[in-house]
């Protein structure tokens, strides 16, 4: 049985339906900038919190082994 795991990394990942690159680059800002029209938005939708610098290894590794089944 083959085994993967995360070994280093950097970043949080994405949400889903960011809505690529752009999407991604305009949710930071939103999220970054208490006045930003659409930053109350942004953080309900994402469910409070998020930080973009943040990475967690286990729960990187938990989804990896949640993949393998």
């Amino acid at each position: 049985m083959e085994w993967f795991a995360c070994a280093a990394g950097q970043r949080a990942c994405p949400p889903e339906d960011v809505g690529g690159i752009p999407g991604y680059d305009e949710f930071v800002r939103a999220i970054s900038n208490p006045k930003h029209k659409q930053h109350i938005d942004m953080l309900r939708w994402v469910g409070g919190a998020f930080d973009p610098e943040g990475f967690d290894i286990n729960s990187a590794n938990l989804r990896i082994r949640r993949l393998k089944g």
